[in-house]
Order: C-alpha cells, then sequence, then structure tokens
C-alpha cells in the first residue's frame, strides 16, 4: 500500500504540503494496525453450512472433554478460528482443522462460528491434519496408526521413510504407531477412549491373545505405569504359561507380590501344555513333547509307575487345603493345567 500520505514538492524551496492519496482514505492509521494486515479469507460461518471431513485422522471424541471446552466457549467465546475449504459441489464448508470447535460449538448453543478459509489441494490435506495432530500429541495412536496407513496409500504407496519424512516424524517413531494396529479389539478401544497410554500398550505386543488380555485389564484397573507393564509382560513371557486366563491371572499376581511367577508351577503348566498339544496327533507336537522330556531326564513310560504318581496325586489332593484350589491359590494354575491338559487327551481323535 503507497504511502498515506506524499511531499508535494514546491518551487523556491517553500514548505512542502502534504497531500492524502485514495489508498489513505480505506486504511487504518491507528498505532495497533502497524505490521497488521486484515485476512480476507476470514469469516464467521454459520455451524449448519459446515462439516466435518470424512477422511480427517480423528475418530475419537471424548464427550467430557467437548463438555468441558463447550462451557468455555459459552463464557470466552471461541478463542482461535477453525479452518475449513470450500466445497463447491455440495455447497458445504469441510473442516481442515479444529472439529472439536466445531463441535463444542454446537453444544454452547452457537449458531456461527469464525473460520479461516483455505484452497488445500487433496493430497496436503492429511498431511497438515496429522501434523498438526502429532505436533500437538493430541491424537491417539490408534487413529494416528491408519491416518499414516491411508496417508501411504494417498501417497502412491510409496515406502514408509516417505511417509515419515512427509509429517516430519522418525521411522522409528512411526513403527511404534503402528504396532498398535497388532493389539486386540480392546487394547485399541482403550488407547481410543485413553484407559491405556501408548507406552502402557507396548508391553502387551508380542504376548499371546489371553496374556494379553489378562495383562491389559490390570493395566487398566490398576493403572500400572508403562514400565512396570513392560516388566510384568517380560515375566509373563519367560513363565511358559499356557493360554489360560485363570492360569495368568494368578501368575500375574504372583509376579507382582514377590517379583518372579512360581518356578515349578510355571515348568509343569508349560510341560502340561506340549502334552496337550501333542494329544492332538500333530507330528511337529509330538517331536517337541518328545525333546521336552528328553531334555526333562524323563524316564520310559510305565503303567505302574503312573499308576503310582495318580495315587501319589490323589493323596496331595485329599490333603489340599481349599483356599489352594480356590482362584488365587498356589495350587490353582497347576491343577488348571491339569485339567486342560486330561481333557484334551480324552478328546483327542483315536
Amino acid at each position: 500500500m503507497a504511502d498515506a500520505q506524499q511531499a508535494e514538492t514546491l518551487p523556491g524551496g517553500a514548505k512542502p504540503r502534504r497531500r492524502f492519496t485514495v489508498d489513505a482514505l480505506f486504511s487504518d492509521g491507528r498505532a495497533q494496525a502497524v505490521g497488521v494486515t486484515d485476512l480476507p479469507t476470514a469469516k464467521e460461518i454459520r455451524l449448519d453450512r459446515i462439516e466435518p471431513d470424512p477422511e480427517q485422522p480423528r475418530r475419537t471424541f471424548d464427550p467430557a472433554k467437548l463438555a468441558e471446552l463447550a462451557d468455555s466457549i459459552r463464557q470466552e467465546g471461541i478463542l482461535q478460528p477453525i479452518a475449513v475449504r470450500y466445497d463447491p459441489d455440495a455447497d458445504r464448508y469441510v473442516i481442515l482443522h479444529g472439529e472439536r470447535r466445531w463441535r463444542a460449538s454446537q453444544l454452547a448453543g452457537l449458531t456461527a462460528i469464525a473460520a479461516v478459509v483455505r484452497d488445500v489441494p487433496r493430497d496436503r490435506r492429511l498431511i497438515q491434519q496429522l501434523m498438526e495432530n502429532i505436533v500437538r500429541d493430541d491424537l491417539n495412536a490408534v487413529d494416528r496408526a491408519a491416518a499414516l496407513r491411508a496417508l501411504k496409500l494417498q501417497l502412491g504407496d510409496v515406502p514408509w521413510e516417505t511417509v515419515a519424512a512427509a509429517v516430519g516424524i522418525r521411522r522409528s517413531r512411526l513403527f511404534q504407531l503402528l504396532g498398535t494396529e497388532k493389539l486386540p479389539a480392546t487394547a485399541r478401544e482403550d488407547l481410543r477412549s485413553g484407559r491405556l497410554n501408548e507406552k502402557q500398550s507396548r508391553a502387551l505386543q508380542g504376548l499371546p491373545p489371553v496374556h494379553q488380555d489378562v495383562l491389559r485389564a490390570a493395566i487398566v484397573a490398576e493403572e500400572i505405569p508403562a514400565a512396570e507393564a513392560i516388566r510384568l509382560a517380560k515375566a509373563l513371557r519367560g513363565a511358559g504359561l499356557p493360554d489360560d486366563r485363570e492360569a495368568i491371572t494368578v501368575a500375574l499376581a504372583q509376579i507382582r507380590r514377590s517379583g518372579s511367577p512360581p518356578e515349578q508351577p510355571a515348568a509343569a503348566t508349560g510341560l502340561l501344555a506340549l502334552i496337550a498339544s501333542a494329544a492332538s496327533g500333530s507330528r511337529v507336537d509330538r517331536a517337541a513333547l518328545a525333546e521336552a522330556a528328553d531334555r526333562g531326564g524323563a524316564p520310559a513310560y510305565s503303567a505302574e509307575r503312573l499308576a503310582a504318581q495318580v495315587l501319589a496325586l490323589a493323596q496331595s489332593l485329599a490333603r489340599l487345603p481349599a483356599d489352594e484350589v480356590r482362584s488365587g491359590g498356589q495350587a490353582y494354575p497347576s491343577l488348571v493345567a491339569l485339567a486342560s491338559t486330561l481333557n484334551a487327551i480324552f478328546d483327542a481323535p483315536e
């Protein structure tokens, strides 16, 4: 914009007069206007003319936090405009950034919201939305992973290194996020809702399904920190427990009390699990069982020895306190594993 006033040179060195340009009639000459430019795209748009982006990576909105934001908007108004693009085909404004503010404004009873209108190419929208949420750390890991996978396809199925560079994160960080997609549905839902954080969820990765669910439930119920959850997962992984919920629950409680799982029951249940697998007739399972028996120094089969050992077991059971066979008792995991093994043997095909 030209200077608000221009000097006019007069003959004879007379003091120049100041004259105003046409631009000066429309300029803001106040002190607060220095260095400030009005944006022609900033508008106030009716809420019913705005709709969410169906490709927005955020899929979860905490109702309690939305209600808090709505209360803030009622008191203070919208402190930062949202960003939208105009869709001429639908004659609607589609949200680029700020869907939470738009939703909260509806809860607050507003009819319009301040918005900046931008023309963003489709191949840049998801990148911008991802970058905004990653920088603000305001998007759960499961939704981030899904958005990163969608971005990979949108960019032409490029290598993951290219995706990481596009959104400005390390390759290792990208694979940490993608790892959440391998978790069971219950754990992914806990991540979305905030009951489980991403660092805690890393303890679940690599565990068998039932182990995952037992540890996940304990982490959520007792708010176990990430470092402790990883320690528990390592101990469970080394205990050789079968995929039996009660046995794993008992072992997990034992690990938390003493710092390590009960060694003998773990070894026994591991061997029983191999016997149950071999009962199905699989050649691989039978070979694994034979190897385990050789490694443990098990003697050859003898009907007389088996009868004597069954009798010894019956005598031990006759002396067993009632609380030992309840969930949480020290003998419970071994007995559960034994029952599962016997069922597998009896149900094995002829």
